[in-house]
């Protein structure tokens, strides 16, 4: 028996109950969906993806503190070695500059090919002396601006009487120098010490019988324990303010600027060195008229600038009076005046000559170098080449 269905009238009735049962059926459907499907964790252009709850029971903050204990440890000791290496290479550095400046060097002094400034004989460094154009004889200096000084002086300053006051004094050089200022060794001027040529074997008696009482000459050792006397801050100054004193030989110093300076740099150098040597002794320099001789030597020098290669001659006679002269590339050497009072001329001797600081180490040197020579020959011979 077959059942044959047909459908029913739709009535409003029919039609509210349909649409009220697939309603009730939706939410369970969405349920049941949302129990088997995969959770998915979606993430945005901004917004970063969720990291699941589980990271955060890993977590060890006494092993998070300990590691970045350890980080700023080691940084802290990387900057304190990068500190104190900087520090020792600075100083390092500076020490080897200091070296190089020290360092003797021979500079382009327009010498002829082979030449060297500076030669060791028997011991003893000494200079060299050359022939120029005309056949004068020249020590070379090393320098470039001034390379050569002249060997001899020939002056009228210091004649005392018969062919002197035709020819002039003849002055031999003793050794020279070159004066520097400030840490870094700028140079300033060449100098160089001349003695009276009949006034050298007054010095060697002088200077043997200080060592030997009985020698005329003196051998190895004992120049050696001349040098060590002459170069003593003590002693040296002791053994040349006798000899300029009691001796008084006449002498002079011949300065030559390699660089443009003034008289007034000068002076001042020259002040400070004799105030500097006078105020330990204001028994023999504490009265008025080695006042009135310092005012007066501070005038000489109210002058204005001084170029470089221009000579100035500061000239000590018997008599212990300073004269200075100075060329001025114009009307050539003049007189610019002198002072009377013999120990302003000593004490500036002495600022180049002995003590604990002189005006140029260099040429205290070079001058003790030079009188070795005098004294290794007898007394009252001139040496042909004294340098």
């Amino acid at each position: 028996m077959r059942v044959v269905a047909r459908s029913l009238p739709s009535t409003p009735l029919l039609r509210s109950l349909q649409t009220s049962s697939h309603l009730s059926t939706t939410p369970i459907r969405a349920q049941c969906l949302q129990k088997h499907l995969p959770t998915v964790q979606r993430r945005t252009f901004l917004r970063p993806r969720r990291s699941s709850g589980s990271s955060l029971e890993t977590l060890n903050v006494r092993r998070m503190r300990g590691e970045s204990y350890e980080y700023h440890s080691r940084r802290r000791n990387f900057l304190l070695f990068g500190a104190v290496s900087g520090v020792i290479a600075s100083c390092y550095t500076a020490y080897l500059l200091i070296a190089a400046i020290r360092k003797p060097k021979r500079l382009d002094s327009g010498l002829p090919k082979g030449a060297d400034p500076f030669t060791t004989e028997a011991g003893s460094k000494r200079k060299i002396v050359l022939h120029d154009a005309e056949g004068r004889e020249i020590v070379p200096t090393g320098n470039s601006t001034v390379p050569t000084f002249p060997r001899l002086i020939d002056l009228e300053i210091g004649a005392e009487g018969g062919q002197e006051t035709v020819n002039g004094v003849e002055y031999t050089l003793v050794g020279l120098g070159v004066r520097t200022v400030t840490f870094i060794g700028i140079q300033v001027y060449m100098v160089g010490y001349y003695i009276a040529t009949q006034d050298i074997a007054a010095i060697q008696s002088r200077l043997v019988k200080e060592i030997n009482p009985i020698a005329t000459t003196l051998v190895a050792s004992e120049k050696d324990t001349l040098r060590q006397a002459l170069l003593d801050p003590e002693q040296g100054e002791k053994l040349w303010n006798s000899v300029l004193q009691e001796v008084r030989p006449r002498s002079l110093f011949r300065i030559v600027p390699v660089r443009d300076t003034d008289f007034h740099h000068l002076r001042d150098g020259f002040v400070r060195a004799i105030t500097a040597r006078s105020q330990g002794n204001s028994t023999e320099f504490g009265d008025e008229a080695f006042g009135a001789a310092m005012k007066e030597f501070r005038t000489l020098f109210n002058r204005g600038k001084v170029p470089k290669s221009r000579e100035m001659l500061l000239c000590r006679d018997a008599a212990g009076r300073l004269t200075v002269t100075y060329n001025d590339g114009q009307t050539g050497m003049g007189t610019i005046g002198r002072v009377s009072d013999e120990r302003v001329s000593r004490l500036l001797w002495l600022n180049y000559l002995a003590g604990k600081q002189v005006a140029s180490e260099p040429a205290r040197k070079n001058i003790v170098d030079g009188i070795m020579e005098f004294v290794e020959r007898p007394v009252g011979t001139v040496a042909t080449r004294v340098i």
